[in-house]
């Protein structure tokens, strides 16, 4: 593994995309996987730390920076976010609503940058805004910040999922996976854990749908898991 630390952000101006579930489960996977992870928390709802303090003693550790909470001197602040040494992974739950400054902020600290979208035409014209913002605004090519979107809570066979890929096509950014429509999210959340530390079999294919995103991020072709002796290859959106 390496030892830099690389940062991946979670971001969307538009809230109830589910930032919050691809951050913890992305946190959740990285640590199952020995990563030494940390999971900053910018969102002043704190679901991704109450997430944590829900979490099994015996699942992998996650390190908590609550960076939603503001304090009043700058040293307090440096302590408040910092991330113990050993850090290799860093996920970053932004909020929703991020103003331009908010914006250049997250796009100077991130090494990849991930944009949940739900399949609805009110959340991809938000989502087409909020890119050409960050595409003008936070400059992110100039800053060789990778920038990928993952398409959430997807039912199968909808017309409104095709129109996304061709919103992402004028775009020429890559759609990078989607996840289904599932309580399998659900119950993981309740529990602080992630879907794949689910034992439920039929959450096999919601595990499948994250091998995309790991192989973009990390450029590793391994497998995520290893699942049961029958898996579902393929998925049909």
């Amino acid at each position: 593994m390496a030892d830099e630390i690389e940062k991946i952000v979670v971001l969307n101006s538009k809230g109830g995309c589910g930032k919050t579930t691809i951050a913890t489960n992305l946190a959740s996977l990285y640590s199952r996987k020995g990563y030494a992870t940390a999971l900053m928390d910018y969102d002043p709802q704190g679901s991704s730390l109450r997430w944590l303090k829900m979490r099994p003693k015996d699942s992998g550790s996650i390190y908590a920076v609550p960076a939603a909470q503001r304090q009043k001197t700058a040293s307090t602040l440096a302590w408040q976010m910092r991330v113990p040494p050993e850090t290799q992974r860093v996920i970053i739950d932004a909020p929703a609503g991020v103003d331009d400054l908010q914006l250049q902020n997250f796009v100077r600290q991130a090494n990849a940058i991930i944009i949940p979208v739900l399949p609805s035409p009110i959340d991809i014209h938000a989502a087409t805004r909020f890119i050409e913002t960050l595409l003008l605004v936070g400059k992110v090519r100039q800053h060789s910040v990778r920038v990928g979107v993952v398409a959430n809570r997807v039912k199968q066979n909808t017309r409104i999922y095709q129109s996304l890929q061709c919103f992402l096509d004028t775009l020429k950014l890559p759609l990078i996976t989607t996840l289904r429509d599932t309580q399998h999210y659900v119950r993981a959340a309740e529990r602080g854990i992630g879907v794949h530390d689910l034992w439920d079999k039929r959450a096999d294919i919601d595990r499948e749908q994250w091998l995309p995103l790991w192989q973009w991020l990390e450029n590793d072709t391994s497998i995520i898991h290893s699942p049961p002796s029958s898996v579902v290859s393929s998925v049909v959106m």
